[in-house]
């Protein structure tokens, strides 16, 4: 309930800012636009590849990944994998999830739309590479994703980031547009405005995705104290990112909707959805629980 009023809420903030600014520039004046018309379609388009993209994660995982549902376990392994699940389950204070066990790379997810109804795999390399111990910990690790609801929270942090994009786009294209066609009264949008937001949609979307980087990297630490709280200790956790930065993991290209929710580092700074394993393994070492 309190991530759907956060949810609700921040739309609403999102509005009110981009309505402010719409009044105090006058950009309806200027660009000929209906503000109010172009809000609610920068809202309708910003969320709604966000919204269905975390509806259908489950799914989308299930398919992409090859994932394999622990519904009755068939060795001891996958038994231990689905008491332990449930064990931090109870311990997060949400309901079971669905478990399961895919072929890759060292690696593990958690995704769902809704916390109390999430998924949760691990790969068979991570199965393969760690001790039941760091197994743990990883697990605890995706649980805490799922108890923090972090899938909610980057689809809306998408959905808002994309919103300003859309918006901000047509605003500028529609004052291009104008500019090169003073003069004319010829109706509609002309190249301008076309050439204009095609190029802008690309260019602020390149600058949104460093900010919803940003957030995921936040996540990881709070996800990383997460599963330290969850184990009693940090240092299961430590051991789990050591092992995983000696393994140099790159593994099978995760989904890009499930990219936030993978256990293992991602490249790159600016865009990077994982911070790197030394400042994680830092920042658990200096966390005091």
């Amino acid at each position: 309930m309190k991530r759907i009023l956060l949810f609700v809420l921040t739309n609403i903030a999102v509005m009110v800012v981009v309505g402010l600014i719409s009044s105090l520039f006058g950009l309806g004046r200027y660009t000929g636009t209906n503000t109010t018309q172009l809000m609610v379609f920068s809202l309708v388009v910003g969320f709604s590849g966000s919204i269905v993209s975390l509806l259908m994660s489950k799914t989308m995982a299930k398919m992409s990944m090859g994932v394999q549902i622990i519904n009755e376990p068939r060795n001891a392994d996958e038994a231990w994998i689905v008491d332990t699940v449930r064990r931090l389950a109870d311990k997060a204070g949400i309901q079971m999830p669905e478990v399961g066990i895919y072929e890759g790379e060292p690696n593990a997810f958690a995704t769902g739309a809704f916390k109390n109804s999430a998924l949760v795999a691990v790969s068979t390399g991570l199965l393969r590479g760690m001790t039941r111990e760091e197994i743990e910990a990883v697990l605890g690790h995706e649980m805490a994703h799922v108890a923090n609801g972090d899938m909610v929270t980057m689809a809306l942090i998408q959905g808002v980031m994309n919103t300003f994009v859309v918006f901000a786009s047509r605003v500028i294209g529609s004052l291009v547009d104008g500019f090169l066609r003073r003069g004319n009264d010829s109706s509609g949008p002309g190249i301008g405005y076309y050439v204009t937001t095609v190029v802008l949609d690309i260019l602020f979307g390149f600058l949104a995705g460093i900010v919803v980087a940003w957030f995921s990297r936040q996540r990881e630490f709070r996800a990383d104290r997460g599963s330290a709280q969850l184990m009693g200790q940090p240092n299961s956790m430590i051991a789990a990112l050591a092992r995983l930065g000696g393994m140099h993991a790159e593994g099978q290209q995760m989904p890009k909707n499930l990219a936030a929710m993978g256990i293992a580092g991602s490249i790159g700074k600016l865009f990077a959805t994982h911070p790197p394993m030394e400042e994680r393994i830092a920042a658990l070492r200096a966390y005091k629980g």
